[in-house]
């Protein structure tokens, strides 16, 4: 089969199960066109000799019962611990790393017959908005309307570039404020994270352990939710994971919302949103009223205060996570001269290993932390954050069954472009998909038009917590009114 790293997830695992494909034929595709795809800097370790192996053994399995993702190549995130491969979450503190243990999510995902092709590109950390903090250089967008190179967003945006651009057939990704849902609006993709709980955390480098949440990066709906059922579940050696039942989430996928209630929030209705935007969200709404939806304004009074307080909490987390690489045990340790003690050896690491953003928030984290500003600004945060939790909770309890709203407040912006003195600017990319996160709710974008200028334009739907399987069922309906197939031209 030709150019068969551009199908589905659905269409290539039925094109398996008959036979009309080989997972070794299949894997091969891709890694041809990630050999090809050098110049978009998505995979930055190459694993194909794990990838070839894993493809072999499902091409075995098939021969009989076979999970969904079986024979199914994926990239995935930096973030995520694999056995033996280098996993560095983009970070030079972590160079030479290699972990002698695998991550929860990517050993179910290989239980489930998945291939690894290797490991994606993200901005350090998972502290970004546009991928331009990572030690392996800048993720290049695939969508290209004239001669910038454009971000795929962050952080998960290796993940993004790669699924978009048909060098794997989907991605995991990490979602903290939005790093999942962001960068799939931005290149034309679907993303989803889920209620925060529902995928093990286990093996994937922490950020903001209250906030990070992995999942999947897909071409579909459809195939989100055939890589999140293989994706979640129980995991006794993480304490958050919940001890919930997964549904069948490709089942609920009946594209049937007639008598739903979907909420717009007018407190994302922002000054100086984009004209494109507000149209867009317009569009959505009519189109999940034409399915049958009835629309319903609410209010979410307690959004304004979202970004400062998860720009408060987020980095306080990350300040504790990050103290741990130190250079004693594993990763980067600087060279001492002759005379430096222990604490010489910690400043100079962290000095060298650690990129801008990242010592900026660890800063940031670590100065709201101390003694004289705890409670002026972490638990003032931690307040806040429990009053947008109860906006959204009020606001399901009235009978609300998902809640639509924009993605991003613009589409992709060129690299270097919000490079600036003020670090607040790329922070407010993430003004739409914060609040998903503190409240530990699962969130969707689909991608849903083209802008003026050609770029892919995504929106966000909210779900009720433990909802995946509705969120998705909304999301497919959203899908297939919009009717998006754009896909990039091939310039790479």
């Amino acid at each position: 089969m030709t150019n068969a790293n551009e199908l589905t997830i659905a269409e290539a695992r039925d094109a398996l199960r008959k036979g009309e494909l080989s997972a070794v034929d299949l894997t091969m595709a891709c890694l041809t066109a990630i050999d090809a795809g050098d110049a978009l800097n998505a995979f930055v370790h190459k694993t194909p000799d794990i990838a070839l192996d894993q493809a072999r053994a499902a091409d075995a399995r098939l021969k009989g019962e076979a999970p969904g993702l079986c024979g199914i190549p994926l990239g995935i995130k930096d973030l995520f611990c694999t056995k033996g491969v280098p996993s560095q979450a983009a970070s030079n503190i972590l160079s030479g790393f290699k972990p002698e243990y695998e991550s929860t999510v990517t050993s179910k995902l290989f239980e489930a017959g998945a291939v690894m092709l290797g490991k994606l590109n993200m901005d350090e950390f998972a502290m970004g908005s546009s991928n331009e903090t990572s030690a392996y250089g800048n993720a290049v967008n695939p969508w290209k309307v004239d001669d910038r190179l454009l971000t795929p967003g962050g952080s998960s945006g290796g993940s993004a570039a790669a699924v978009a651009a048909d060098l794997c057939l989907g991605a995991t990704g990490t979602d903290t404020g939005g790093s999942i849902r962001q960068p799939a609006a931005f290149t034309g993709i679907t993303g989803i994270k889920p209620t925060y709980g529902r995928v093990s955390r286990w093996g994937i480098v922490a950020f903001a352990s209250s906030l990070d949440q992995a999942g999947p990066m897909t071409k579909s709906v459809r195939d989100a939710a055939i890589f999140l059922q293989a994706m979640a579940g129980h995991d006794p050696k993480d304490s958050t994971s919940a001890d919930i039942p997964v549904p069948d989430f490709e089942a609920a996928l009946t594209g049937d919302i007639r008598g739903k209630k979907i909420g717009i929030p007018r407190e994302y209705r922002m000054d100086g949103m984009p004209a494109e935007i507000e149209t867009l969200w317009a569009r959505g709404q009519e189109m999940l009223r034409d399915a049958g939806a009835e629309i319903v304004d609410i209010s979410l009074p307690h959004t304004k205060y979202a970004l400062p307080a998860y720009y408060v909490i987020a980095p306080a987390e990350a300040s504790s996570n990050l103290a741990r690489y130190d250079g004693v045990r594993y990763g980067h340790r600087a060279k001492l001269a002759a005379g430096d003690g222990i604490t010489d050896m910690y400043e100079k690491t962290r000095a060298e290993g650690f990129g801008p953003e990242v010592q900026r928030r660890i800063m940031v984290g670590t100065y709201v932390l101390s003694a004289g500003f705890y409670d002026a600004y972490y638990n003032r945060a931690r307040k806040v954050r429990a009053l947008i939790k109860r906006d959204f909770e009020e606001a399901f309890a009235a009978g609300v069954d998902a809640i639509l709203t924009p993605a991003t407040p613009s589409s992709a912006f060129g690299l270097g472009e919000m490079a600036s003195a003020d670090p607040v600017e790329m922070y407010l990319n993430d003004v739409f998909t914060v609040t998903v996160n503190l409240a530990g709710l699962p969130g969707v974008t689909v991608p849903v038009a083209l802008d003026q200028k050609g770029l892919p334009m995504g929106l966000q739907l909210i779900g009720r917590p433990w909802d995946e399987a509705g969120l998705l069922n909304h999301a497919y309906v959203l899908e297939r009114a919009a009717g998006f197939v754009s896909k990039p031209a091939k310039w790479w």
